[in-house]
């Protein structure tokens, strides 16, 4: 009785710590403004140092926002190294690259910078915005969408309007096809989205007309079994994915939230971190806290009945906990992760 006292009074000091610790900074953080009415960010990643990078469909390249800025500001010019319509970023410390999706979706009534037809990904590079590489997806049904990038290098991305994902391996100029399964097909609209790796080296996709949550094998690099993984409830629009640690990852739905999600066997625990949110796209977290893009962009591709989007464009700070760990004489431990 002794013991289960002592353990219940160390988780609730714990749970009373990791309150305040989010309160505090919620408190700390505010919005960042992403000037100008047609910013609409569809992404955004980190770099090491903290600098996040910002695309937008209507615009155009690449905006980026210095730790502790206010406000974004522009970076590399819309159309640089032929690309157009700038989707999903991610940033590679790694091999000191920003991969960035390049579509042209002026069917979509959305011209965009530049007049380069087709999807691509764009590698640049992290310092200074100079293209390295570019790769057409084949085909001609195409939308590149996200990516994100394996231990070895290998760059894994999703096509939204074909089921598939396609690779880049380290030193290769062209995507290949790595999978493509008809499970990723919704029955209309945009399927194939947030793409992100776990840490049992298994891939992990959503897709974002379809809202259902996958996970591909891997074996060996190759594509193993693909799984329709069961939520917690359902998912209304899911786009970005990132991952925390392990099989939890953090998610951004469009029709208006964060969540944490947790991969447990087959089945996926999906918590709301923060709801209310302006059709967020896309999430990058630094330290214990995501920053989340209010993408809108239902005002872009839908002006017509949509109207005109919210201004000022922000990208939101969520805290999610910090790395605190409470112990004892008895060894117990609680974690929060950031």
């Amino acid at each position: 009785m002794q013991k289960a006292r002592w353990v219940s009074a160390l988780l609730a000091i714990a749970v009373t710590f990791i309150a305040l610790d989010r309160q505090l900074a919620a408190e700390e953080l505010t919005a960042i403004e992403v000037p100008g009415d047609r910013a609409f960010t569809e992404s955004v990643t980190a770099g090491p140092d903290g600098t996040m990078y910002l695309s937008s469909p209507a615009s155009g390249g690449i905006a980026r926002i210095k730790p502790g800025a206010s406000k974004a500001e522009a970076w590399i010019a819309p159309g640089a190294f032929e690309s157009r319509s700038t989707f999903g970023v991610f940033a590679d410390a790694k091999s000191n690259t920003l991969w960035v999706c390049s579509n042209d979706v002026s069917s979509r009534g959305v011209a965009g910078p530049s007049s380069v037809t087709g999807s691509h990904l764009k590698g640049l590079d992290l310092a200074t915005g100079d293209g390295k590489i570019s790769a057409q997806f084949p085909g001609n049904t195409n939308l590149c969408n996200d990516m994100t990038v394996a231990s070895d290098g290998t760059v894994y991305v999703t096509n939204s309007l074909t089921p598939q994902i396609l690779q880049l391996k380290p030193g290769r100029k062209a995507l290949e096809v790595w999978v493509e399964d008809q499970q990723f097909q919704p029955p209309s609209g945009a399927g194939l989205d947030g793409i992100a790796i776990g840490g049992d080296g298994n891939i992990y996709v959503n897709t974002f007309n379809g809202g259902e949550f996958f996970r591909v094998e891997v074996k060996g690099g190759l594509p193993g079994a693909v799984t329709k993984l069961e939520t917690s409830r359902p998912l209304k629009l899911p786009d970005g994915l990132r991952q925390i640690s392990g099989e939890t990852f953090l998610m951004a739905e469009g029709s208006g939230s964060l969540d944490r999600v947790t991969v447990d066997g087959d089945r996926v625990t999906v918590e709301t971190l923060k709801d209310g949110l302006k059709e967020p796209t896309s999430v990058a977290k630094i330290g214990g806290t995501a920053w989340v893009a209010e993408g809108q962009l239902s005002h872009l591709f839908g002006a017509k009945d949509n109207g005109p989007p919210h201004l000022p464009f922000e990208i939101v700070p969520v805290a999610i906990g910090s790395g605190l760990c409470i112990g004892g004489g008895m060894g117990i431990a609680l974690t929060v992760e950031r």
